[in-house]
């Protein structure tokens, strides 16, 4: 057995000389004219959505008791490390320096590290709720030590400003930073403001309160709604939109027919629009009717801030004067707290605004889900639904899959220079035996882009199956060189190159991998055998 420790893990590159700059510096331009605009909003959460690590440094211990792994943070020569040690194993330990943290810590904070230009998201993360630290959404169940977790640039853009999007072809590698502004800065609801600072203010900004009403409600629905599934528009990214665009133009929303809104996290601007409230004002109610994004009212001032809200548009003498005179907090009767299912450890704010808020999920429709409806989508296409559900798919509910592949094999002639679309119609192709249309997607995606990470292992996989071994695994060497950390990757490449007698390149292709994947037993093992491998008994798995 080889001991994957601590010396391995400091191979990374902390990159401490340069770093995302912190939002107080980023927007420090702005308070020449906005001084107390920009001393509010430094308090908000929306300032602190990240920042380096040791600005919230928040020491801890956790054993996790399915997977024996027992994880740490601390400080080491003043940089917070995330250490961890499997209590089955004693010779699978090391740690990680931290390089910034996310999340307000209204609800939560985890963690991001970085191992030579890869940026991984800490397995574990500190819940305001229970005061402690636990495992992250989805992975309380595991019984070993989790593979690495890639954090890719589309779900950092909430949470810092300028994200950057990764290296060609990788799914978490950034050779520079991966975005330049921890925090959300002024820029991200208000565009580019080099122009206007230069003017000293006379060149105009986005200012969302006079943009119409799609562009303006774009700004929030951009972070503050998920639905049950996202995809981004054809031939489009994410991290392109800016403010005064319409976000419907970069990504469809999806939500089941007859879900319930409360049973998921970040579904505010959904909810709010099922409310009476929203419904009687149209487009004259958004979110800032009710929050200020440059302040956030101290915890003994929140009720009668909110109240003043709620008074703005009820305004008969029966509200203000005898509706509940002992408890003027309206939010804590018509917007309750209530868990979403799917991130435990935490409670959303029910924007439905009920007269009677019932908490009860009566109205979740039953398993399995099967039918996705665009929500906030105008436009959304065929394609766009048909990636809905190959997302839902890869999410776990496979009762959806024969909807992605009727929706996405009628687009064939539509998407043929659609390089994610082709790859998930490959994949559902392959999964259903229709090897023709598999291999004829993926080539298509390599006449594209000759690197794509899904169609090069899936590539070789049809080709391993086809006797093509030394093809397949020129394949997957192409994929592997720019996506070290991915641990399927290098054991499908490990496995082909023991089938060609390469023992010594399918050595070196785990404990490559093994660095960021220290206590996957799988791979451990794979390794300790590697040395005996051979043309005979080996396959090449699926990718």
């Amino acid at each position: 057995m080889r001991i994957f420790s601590s010396i391995l893990l400091l191979l990374t590159v902390h990159a401490a000389a340069r770093l995302a700059t912190p939002v107080r510096v980023a927007d420090a331009p702005c308070e020449k004219c906005h001084r107390a605009i920009y001393r509010s909003y430094l308090l908000t959460p929306m300032a602190n959505a990240s920042g380096l690590a040791e600005e919230r440094f928040i020491p801890g211990k956790f054993e996790h008791r399915a997977s024996g792994v027992e994880y740490t943070i601390s400080e080491s020569g003043g940089t917070p490390v995330l250490s961890y040690r499997d209590l089955r194993d004693p010779s699978v330990s090391g740690h990680w320096p931290l390089t910034y943290f996310l999340g307000s810590g209204h609800l939560g904070t985890t963690w991001l590290y970085s191992l030579n230009h890869y940026l991984f998201e800490s397995p574990v993360a500190w819940y305001a709720a229970s005061g402690g630290y636990d495992m992250k959404p989805g992975l309380e169940e595991a019984t070993e030590m989790l593979p690495s977790l890639p954090m890719e640039s589309g779900c950092l853009r909430c949470h810092m400003s300028a994200v950057q999007p990764t290296d060609a072809d990788t799914m978490n590698r950034y050779s520079s930073l991966p975005f330049l502004h921890a925090g959300i800065t002024c820029e991200a609801c208000h565009g580019d403001t080099t122009q206007h600072v230069l003017s000293g203010g006379k060149a105009p900004v986005v200012n969302p309160a006079r943009l119409d009403p799609e562009r303006r409600d774009s700004v929030c629905i951009s972070c503050h709604l998920e639905g049950d599934v996202s995809v981004e528009r054809a031939g489009h990214s994410v991290l392109d939109y800016r403010p005064g665009e319409s976000i419907s133009e970069y990504l469809a929303y999806y939500v089941y027919a007859k879900s319930n809104p409360l049973a998921r996290g970040v579904s505010e601007v959904e909810q709010l629009s099922q409310s009476t409230c929203k419904r009687m004002s149209g487009d004259k109610m958004s979110c800032t009717s009710c929050h200020d994004p440059h302040y956030r009212p101290a915890p003994q001032q929140r009720a009668a801030f909110y109240r003043a809200k709620c008074l703005t548009c009820h305004t008969a003498p029966g509200f203000a004067e005898s509706h509940h005179p002992e408890n003027p907090d309206c939010t804590s009767c018509h917007m309750p707290h209530a868990g979403a299912q799917n991130i435990p450890h935490v409670a959303w704010t029910d924007h439905r605004i009920l007269r009677q808020p019932d908490l009860t999920p009566t109205d979740t429709a039953p398993e399995p889900e099967r039918q996705l409806v665009p929500i906030f989508s105008p436009g959304a296409t065929s394609r766009d639904l048909g990636m809905a559900y190959y997302k839902a798919v890869l999410e776990g509910n496979r009762a959806v899959e024969p909807q992605a592949w009727s929706l996405l094999r009628s687009e064939q002639q539509e998407i043929v220079n659609d390089r994610t679309a082709l790859d998930a119609l490959g994949i559902l192709s392959a999964e259903r035996g229709d090897d023709q249309t598999a291999e004829s997607s993926f080539r298509r995606v390599l006449t594209l882009d000759p690197a794509d990470l899904t169609a090069l292992p899936n590539m070789a996989t049809l080709l391993a199956r086809q006797g093509e071994i030394p093809q397949a695994v020129l394949l997957l060497r192409r994929a592997f060189a720019r996506n070290q950390d991915i641990g399927g990757l290098a054991m499908n490449l490990a496995r082909a190159e023991c089938m060609t007698g390469d023992i010594t390149g399918a050595q070196s292709t785990l404990q490559k991998a093994l660095v960021y994947n220290a206590g996957v037993g799988k791979m451990r093992r794979l390794l300790d055998q590697a040395g005996e491998c051979g043309t005979s008994g080996q396959k090449v798995g699926k990718p």
